[in-house]
Order: C-alpha cells, then structure tokens, then sequence
C-alpha cells in the first residue's frame, strides 16, 4: 500500500526538516502580497515550531477574498512521490471535522425558511421512536421531548463526558445490532434510543456530535434526497462552491487534491472494516462517512470563507435570509451560565457556531474549530468583516486541556490581521471557485 511507504519515515522527515540550524522556508503557494507578510512569517514559523506538515489559509476582508495560501506539505516527501513532496496549496482539499456543523445549522434553517419544519419541532415526531432494546432494559421518554433546536445548541441530553461519543463506537454499535460494520448513522440512532439520556433536554449545554447525527437524518427524512446532495443543491451551488464532498474513511477513497493526514507518533488502530486489522489511525479508525452531519465535509480553505462571507450583510448571493442569520447567532434560550462577573457569559453556542459578544459592542465574533486525529481546522467571522479560514493536515496529541493547533493559532490570526496597514482591494473568490483545483493559482 502507498501509505505504508510514507508512515514509517513521516516523523523522522519532520524532525530532521525542523531540526537544522537554520531550516529552509517550507513550501509556499500562492499569491505574494508585501502587505500581507504578518500571514507568511506566522505560518512558516508556527509550522516549524510545533513540526506541522502544512496548512491552507483564506483570508476574506468583507465580501472579498483577498489572499489565499498554501503553506509546508500537503504530502511529505517520501519514496512514493520520489522524495519530492506535494506542496500544500490553497486548493487542496482536507477534512473540515467539526466545521461541518454550521453547515448542518444552515441546511436546517434553510428548511425552517421553506415551513418545512420549525425549530421547535421533535425529532422524534419526525424520525419515529424505533429504539434497539437490550433485553428489559428500561427506555427514556424523554427522547420524545429532544426539539431541533435543542440538537443545534447542544442541550439534547447528550454528554459524551458522562457516557461515550456512539459516532466514534462503530464495531460495538454494529455488533449490538448484528449488523456487518461500519454501523451507519440509522443503527447508531436505533442503538442510543435504547440508552438513557445524560440529562433532561434542554438542562444544560454539552458538546454531542451524535445531536448533529440526528439532524442529518432529519433532513434526509424531510427532503427525501441524500443529506449531502441537499448541502450542495441548496447551501454550496448558489455560492459557486462545487469540491466540497464527504471525505473517505480509508486511504484508497482520497479525493484528487486531497492531503494526507498526520497525527501524531503515525499510530495504528484496529480498523472498523473488516478484517479489521491494523490500520493508520487516519484511514480506519473510525467510519468517516458517518460522521457526514457533524464533522464529515472535506472543503478547501477558501470554501469555507466562501460559505461564512454569506452569512454577511450585503453578500451576494447568499443563501439564508437576514433573518435567519440573526437567528443563527442569536442567544439560546433561557437562562445562560453566568461569567466571572456574574454576569450571562459573552460566549455562548448559538445554532451552528460559537458566538462572543464584543466588549462594549452590539457586535459579535463568530467562529467554529475542528478536529480529527491528522487535521485541526478554525473558521472565524470577525466582526469588523474579516474572515479566514485555516486548516492543518496535522494534529497533536488528545487529551483533556490539550490544546491543538486551530486553537494555538486563534489568537495569533488576530494579530496577523491586526498588523496589517492595508488592505488590497482584490477579489480571489471567482478564480478559485470557478476552477477549484486546475490551471494555476492566483
């Protein structure tokens, strides 16, 4: 297999390439733009510093795209690409993870808009209440009282921390339903119906990637198309953006353009295919197509500022009325944790996004990150009207209070945008949405 001759040599490539005393630039594609060094000098020295292999940014000042640029590799050399390396490029194609859920947010709003359903509605008046029992074992009610709203503001009931996060539980959900794995997302939702909720719907906040799961399933339901065949129709081809698709799970599914993943120590896990045997943990540790609703998209860095520059006021086209969006990043309801002050806390999760209110403002930032093993990923909406975007084909290692690279980076973009003095007036957005990824880049 290709990858098993670019696995073994990944950390050493890495170390050595970081390690000289003074390290070459690393690859860099894209326009150039004197103005815009503050981007360059963070990237290429971030990259080096935490041993990254690349990253892809998009930078959008109000409606317009105004730089796009590939940093490092999208594939690091190895005997497979003759030692040569694939160079990343704003166009190359990575895993979004969890940046896949503003998407979501919008296709539903988008039905809100058509009065094909409310917000309020429950899901399971809509998908049913069809649970996997597990012998006498007792089910909960309060399935039936989960609304979509609940599911889009993460207050469904479901705590990955208290029980498990079933979308990363693939061979044990299948086994429960003595079905072949990958268990697909109808055997997941059938298998945690027959489980107790972690708490009364609407209680509390608690991050569920299985929440965004169900709104997939609604929108299949609903529309009776494909959940990702309805994103495109309705969310992506009004906007030009025509590569964004469901990743693969394993390595032979990549997409043209796409770049390799790396995590950190290259490890192995049990593969959720069968035989099951070992794989890299990128290419089967988890069933990538299930995860189409809350974390399964694989775009490039100016798609997703493409999708979030619509959000904007005036942007054209755009794809959610004024009022959705403010619904969008809108408050939850109810009552909200308190701050350090005592009072309600400026940050909040709305439907899709996380919202800060800004000091002393009437306006908000608005942002979401994501994460996989071999990819971090960040999408912000300022509130001054930039917005960028930024993905790596790398990660760190997981744990509680580990930051990642999206996370690392946040505050140093805001710096890199602060410092420069002038913005060139220039719009990237036709070239690269025309051609996402032939001929040359701008």
């Amino acid at each position: 297999m290709r990858w098993a001759l670019l696995c073994p040599c990944a950390g050493l490539f890495l170390g050595l390439l970081f390690a000289q005393a003074k390290p070459e630039p690393l690859p860099r594609c894209g326009l150039k733009d004197p103005g815009l060094a503050s981007f360059d000098k963070l990237l290429d020295s971030f990259l080096k510093e935490h041993k990254i292999p690349g990253a892809s940014l998009a930078v959008a000042k109000g409606n317009q795209l105004v730089y796009a640029v590939g940093y490092g590799y999208a594939e690091l050399p190895s005997s497979a690409n003759q030692f040569q390396g694939v160079g990343m490029r704003p166009n190359t194609l990575l895993r979004i993870a969890s940046i896949s859920k503003p998407i979501t947010a919008a296709a539903i709003l988008k039905l809100v808009e058509a009065k094909k359903i409310s917000l309020d509605d429950k899901v399971t008046s809509i998908l049913g209440f069809d649970p996997l029992r597990e012998g006498n074992a007792p089910l909960d009610e309060r399935w039936k009282t989960i609304t979509l709203r609940q599911l889009l503001e993460h207050t469904g009931g479901f705590d990955r921390d208290k029980s498990f996060d079933p979308m990363f539980r693939s061979i044990d959900i299948a086994s429960a339903s003595k079905k072949a794995p990958p268990a697909t997302p109808p055997r997941i939702i059938r298998f945690m119906m027959g489980k107790q909720l972690d708490f009364t719907p609407g209680e509390r906040y608690a991050y569920s990637n299985f929440g965004y799961c169900l709104l997939g399933r609604v929108i299949e339901k609903v529309t009776g198309m494909s959940y990702d065949a309805f994103v495109k129709e309705q969310i992506l081809a009004p906007l030009g953006i025509a590569d964004m698709r469901i990743g693969g799970s394993q390595l032979g599914q990549r997409a043209p353009h796409e770049a390799l993943y790396y995590p950190p120590g290259m490890k192995k896990s049990k593969s959720v295919f069968p035989p099951h045997e070992e794989a890299l943990v990128p290419y089967g540790a988890w069933y990538q197509e299930s995860l189409d609703a809350h974390g399964g998209w694989i775009a490039t860095a100016p798609d997703l500022v493409r999708f979030a520059t619509a959000m904007n006021a005036g942007a054209k086209p755009r794809v959610l009325k004024k009022e959705s969006v403010e619904q969008m990043f809108a408050p939850p309801l109810g009552k909200r944790e308190a701050g350090p002050d005592g009072k309600p806390n400026p940050v909040y999760y709305a439907l899709g996004w996380n919202v800060r209110q800004v000091a002393g403002h009437d306006k908000i930032n608005t942002w979401h990150t994501g994460l996989l093993q071999g990819t971090s990923t960040l999408l912000v909406r300022r509130h001054d009207g930039m917005t960028w975007a930024i993905l790596f084909n790398g990660s760190f290692e997981m744990g509680p209070g580990k930051k990642q690279p999206a996370s690392l980076i946040d505050p140093l973009l805001h710096q890199a945008a602060n410092a420069v003095a002038t913005w060139a007036d220039r719009d990237l957005f036709p070239p690269f949405l025309t051609n996402p990824n032939t001929g040359s880049v701008p």
